[in-house]
């Protein structure tokens, strides 16, 4: 990995196909995240992950996938890197720690998992400060229902979130790195 590249981890679903156009949208948006000097780093798999490798690969960037042992490598993936991960919680945990910036993009349960928990460790002050970004029209619905239903557990919670709904809005938040 390129050691002067800030590294952003993507968290998204590993179902949706390469004809979905929110496929060809996260993989427009990786690219220009890597065209302005960062590296990635995923799931390693399918879907999202796979859009996201690809477009910071097809940018010039480094992109990193952390995958569990359990499951093959997926064949005909663009990572630079493959780390492999003996459990779902290492996984987590590398895909958290080891980044500067999130980018939470359209997934199920394991992305809403990652998602949550790193919201988490954000708002307790476990991490230090780095952007969480959550895009597309996916998740606002849920957003919208999180602010009115959640009781945090700190005041500030919704402060370490930002919803992007374009492109130009996450490159905003990560230039500001």
């Amino acid at each position: 990995m390129n050691k002067k590249n800030k590294v952003i981890t993507a968290f998204g679903s590993s179902r949706i196909e390469p004809a979905d156009l929110r496929f060809k949208d996260v993989q427009a948006l990786a690219e220009q995240i890597a065209l302005i000097g960062w590296d990635g780093m995923t799931g390693g798999h399918q879907g999202m992950m796979a859009a996201f490798s690809r477009g910071i690969a097809e940018g010039g960037g480094h992109v990193t996938g952390v995958t569990l042992e359990r499951f093959p490598t997926p064949p005909n993936n663009t990572l630079s890197e493959e780390k492999r991960a003996h459990t779902f919680f290492d996984r987590m945990q590398s895909l958290i720690e080891d980044a500067d910036a999130y980018l939470v993009l359209p997934g199920g349960l394991g992305t809403l998992a990652e998602f949550a928990m790193t919201w988490d460790l954000l708002a307790i002050h476990v991490l230090e400060p780095r952007p969480l970004l959550v895009y597309g029209e996916d998740w606002l619905p849920l957003m919208d229902c999180l602010k009115e239903k959640l009781v945090m557990s700190v005041d500030h919670g919704f402060s370490c979130v930002h919803y992007c709904e374009s492109h130009e809005e996450v490159l905003k938040h990560l230039r500001e790195q």
